[in-house]
């Protein structure tokens, strides 16, 4: 969002599903219901990323590092009944959501959360994990060599590293939208890439030779796609999806407001705007379309 250290980058606010709460608390700009609406309106998506983890085992403890408000936390937990997971982020805020959710899900006694930051030279102990979980956090490392290292001498022999980056912020609309201003989807995106790879630039990065340069004998990669065209979907998802559109675009709007060109600025705040006829809120063609690439590298 979720989502892994304390420092604020000089990066533009981006939409919070990528941030996994690797920032201070933001109490007050909705990145944590942010974060929440993607745990929900991703979760097939994210437990289908758990069950293709080459294991030799069910693991036993796992450190979800950057964890947001949970999303991997608690598909962890579901796929791994047996399993304890430590929850690792700089958030305060976010920590207590998830700490509220597990008491919620009556799963409070296997789960301990950590907040730390990440970006600093020395770690807490986090204990010897057989799996550790990073989605969309490693991009947000000053140094994620040494992180990757950090793990890697965390982790038990023969333990896994899942490592899930994002290709890019969701999609919510198709190309001929909206009416007024056809493609300022893909518009909007592009500018918010532009300001991003200037301040993050391993967002997207290819972190197999990473990996293997930290130590790790790399197993899996996957590329992950979800596009929820042409699905039945109940009426309360489609109202979340509604509500993460609205977040996620918001976010972004805050980014490129300086730049984006008047006309499609206005015409984003015209979906923006919840009491307008306009509202992103009342579209009924809503689609979620984005892509994860996982990597899977084990400690020998």
């Amino acid at each position: 969002m979720n989502h892994a250290h304390a420092r604020a980058h000089a990066a533009p606010p981006a939409p919070a599903h990528t941030s996994h709460g690797h920032h201070h608390d933001h109490a007050s700009d909705g990145q944590g219901e942010i974060l929440d609406l993607d745990a929900e309106v991703l979760a097939e998506h994210t437990a289908s990323i758990t069950a293709w983890l080459p294991l030799h085992a069910d693991p036993r403890h796992i450190v979800d590092l950057g964890c947001g408000t949970g999303a991997g936390t608690f598909a962890l937990l579901d796929r791994f009944p047996d399993a304890h997971v430590t929850a690792v982020d700089a958030s305060a805020e976010h920590l207590q959501r998830l700490r509220s959710k597990a008491c919620s899900r009556g799963v409070q006694e296997r789960v301990r959360t950590v907040q730390a930051d990440l970006d600093a030279a020395a770690w807490p102990d986090l204990g010897s994990p057989d799996l550790v979980w990073a989605s969309a956090s490693m991009h947000h490392m000053a140094h994620p060599g040494r992180a990757l290292r950090a793990v890697h001498e965390m982790l038990v022999p023969g333990g896994l590293f899942a490592v899930v980056e994002l290709a890019g912020h969701p999609r919510f609309l198709s190309e001929d939208a909206p009416e007024d201003r056809p493609g300022l989807e893909g518009r909007v995106h592009a500018e918010a890439d532009r300001l991003q790879a200037e301040h993050m630039p391993h967002r997207g990065a290819d972190w197999g030779p990473l990996l293997s340069s930290a130590g790790f004998a790399v197993e899996g990669e996957r590329i992950m796609a979800v596009d929820t065209e042409g699905t039945h979907t109940e009426r309360t998802h489609t109202e979340a999806i509604g509500r993460y559109a609205l977040g996620v675009l918001q976010r972004i709007r805050t980014a490129v407001a300086d730049t984006l060109a008047p006309e499609d600025l206005a015409a984003l705040d015209r979906l923006l705007d919840t009491g307008s006829a306009h509202s992103i809120l009342r579209r009924d063609d809503l689609t979620v379309r984005t892509e994860r690439t996982v990597w899977a590298a084990r400690r020998a």
